[in-house]
């Protein structure tokens, strides 16, 4: 990226100032990026616990798919999800507070026995799998949000903080030029009139 500058003392100033604040900056960036990196982690350790769950939840279910013939999977119903947004690490993230499921009323006498074992397997399911969709919308928007600070640490440390360091160096370098060439230019010039002078004389 090249840093738009001129050789003076007023953009050297601005060059300075911009160069500071990223400098202050980079520290801030990179501790945001550590912290999304371990919520990134975490979360990714928790899918996977979720996925697990399920998966043995789902083999619990088949055991009993003989059984599920007779069921009438009608009778339990998401009622309600409660969620709320948190933030980690300056990123906004869904998260779940409360599944509320509703059970509709059957007949003791005519339903088997296993029914409540069938309900019960039934809520864990639908807990399990609204929790993981949970986890996986976090996890997207926690990945998205590290891989844009990453960018961002990259584009400070690799490109702008050495573009504008580099920028400083040639309008410091062209100032100093300048001002010797002055300096030797008002000798020459002095040595000539004392030449003069001592002619004249």
């Amino acid at each position: 990226m090249a840093i738009k500058f001129q050789y003076n003392k007023t953009s050297l100033q601005q060059l300075e100032k911009q160069l500071k604040m990223r400098v202050r900056t980079l520290p801030i960036i990179k501790n945001k990026e550590s912290a999304l990196r371990m919520e990134v982690k975490k979360c990714k350790a928790e899918l996977a616990g979720l996925a697990h769950g399920l998966e043995e939840q789902i083999q619990a279910y088949e055991a009993m798919f003989a059984l599920w013939s007779e069921f009438d999977p009608s009778i339990v119903a998401v009622k309600d999800v409660d969620m709320g947004v948190r933030k980690i690490a300056g990123v906004r993230v869904p998260v779940l507070n409360n599944v509320e499921l509703a059970v509709r009323p059957f007949s003791l006498f005519n339903s088997p026995k296993w029914y409540y074992d069938g309900i019960a397997l039934l809520q864990g399911l639908a807990r399990t799998a609204i929790e993981k969709e949970f986890v996986q919308a976090k996890l997207g928007l926690l990945e998205y949000s590290r891989k844009k600070t990453t960018q961002k640490v990259n584009l400070f440390e690799k490109v702008q903080i050495p573009g504008y360091e580099d920028a400083l160096r040639k309008i410091k370098r062209f100032m100093e030029d300048e001002e010797n060439l002055s300096k030797s230019s008002q000798k020459i010039l002095k040595s000539l009139q004392e030449k003069r002078k001592e002619a004249e004389a």
